[in-house]
């Protein structure tokens, strides 16, 4: 399949830079990044969740009814949500949308988030809950007859799904993170597996667990990669590195004035992936090409905070190197949203795609 390319939905002007507090949903915001992202063909907009944040699902039909191709990913956390419930949401909005519907699964990388929304489970036990979460879904979605569930987390008798999936027997299920669980579940279960950015070799080791875990799971297919950068871009390296320093220095002073959603001293993060990324940020600032690792630590490594620093060409053989280590779903964004995003899709996106036309027809024209 080709590759594709994911933003993260903003619904005001807010961010990471200059954070506005408490801010409303900005109905006009939110229309035009949506169709910024449309018009500049993106190809997913990620819909996230956070238990003081807003819905992802009247967000994403939102979305869904300004643009025409873009597809929305609804973050969920199956403690949120009722599975039979979830299953007819996420239909509903896939045909609202055309068949634009894919679901993103959080199994909960903090045990302080879950309580705020009573989940008390431990972490084996919320991925075990989201393994018979996802094979509910998949088997509401895949048949309109009426099934009981008798499992260890959810009961139900005779639940029929009327609502049915645009494609008739799904809707692209997509699992993230970096624990060994995650591989399994991720592996054995998903269509999608999203990585935060990490350095070639590593990046490289995740997607053999996870490809070896669908193996193992008697698959026949594999799961599609996706991983996500925050690229920092300029004309020339020296613009945009004296950008990404500017970028620096306003993640910390937010931080130390408290206007950060990560307050100074805050504890360890206790998810795998975030851990991972500081554990790979104490080996140096630079790796790899451009991958830029004092925004993993000026932030605690909260979400993707991993930074790709450069010219357009340095960006763009960045994320090539990515793909040709077989992600196909490359996610970027910036920190300064709205604008980051339209010089993606003006100078960014046209190249990565370009470069790759030119290596399928290098490709057929050797062939022959």
């Amino acid at each position: 399949m080709p590759t594709e390319f994911i933003s993260l939905t903003f619904p005001n002007a807010s961010t990471e830079l200059n954070p506005l507090p408490n801010p409303a949903i900005d109905p006009d915001y939110l229309t035009r990044y949506a169709r910024n992202l449309d018009d500049y063909e993106f190809n997913y907009t990620l819909v996230p969740y956070d238990s003081s944040y807003f819905d992802p699902f009247t967000t994403g039909a939102t979305i869904a009814a300004v643009t025409k191709n873009l597809k929305i990913i609804i973050a969920l956390r199956p403690n949120t949500l009722y599975p039979t419930v979830a299953a007819k949401a996420l239909a509903t909005l896939d045909q609202l949308s055309r068949g634009r519907a894919v679901v993103h699964f959080i199994a909960g990388g903090s045990d302080v988030e879950q309580a705020r929304e009573g989940d008390f489970l431990g972490k084996e036990e919320r991925y075990a809950r989201l393994e018979e979460y996802i094979r509910i879904l998949k088997r509401a979605w895949q048949s309109p007859e009426p099934f009981d569930w008798d499992g260890k987390y959810y009961q139900f008798k005779q639940f029929r799904n009327l609502v049915r999936p645009v494609s008739g027997t799904g809707i692209p299920v997509s699992v993230g993170g970096s624990s060994a669980e995650a591989y399994r579940i991720g592996g054995s279960l998903a269509d999608i597996f999203g990585l935060w950015g990490e350095p070639l070799k590593e990046t490289r080791e995740q997607i053999d667990r996870i490809y070896a875990e669908a193996e193992k799971a008697g698959r026949t297919d594999r799961p599609r990669i996706w991983v996500t950068f925050r690229p920092i871009v300029a004309e020339t390296e020296e613009l945009a590195w004296a950008k990404a320093h500017r970028t620096l220095d306003a993640l910390k002073g937010n931080r130390a004035e408290g206007k950060s959603r990560v307050p100074e001293g805050a504890p360890p993060p206790q998810n795998v992936g975030s851990q991972r990324l500081l554990e790979i940020a104490k080996k140096g600032e630079v790796q790899d090409r451009a991958l830029w690792y004092p925004t993993v630590t000026a932030t605690n490594a909260r979400g993707a905070s991993t930074a790709l620093v450069g010219s357009v060409q340095t960006i763009v053989d960045s994320l090539l190197d990515y793909v040709d280590l077989g992600a196909e779903l490359i996610s970027i964004r910036g920190y300064d949203n709205l604008n980051d995003a339209i010089d993606y899709g003006r100078y960014v996106l046209p190249r990565v795609r370009e470069e790759l036309k030119k290596r399928e027809s290098g490709a057929t024209n050797g062939a022959h």
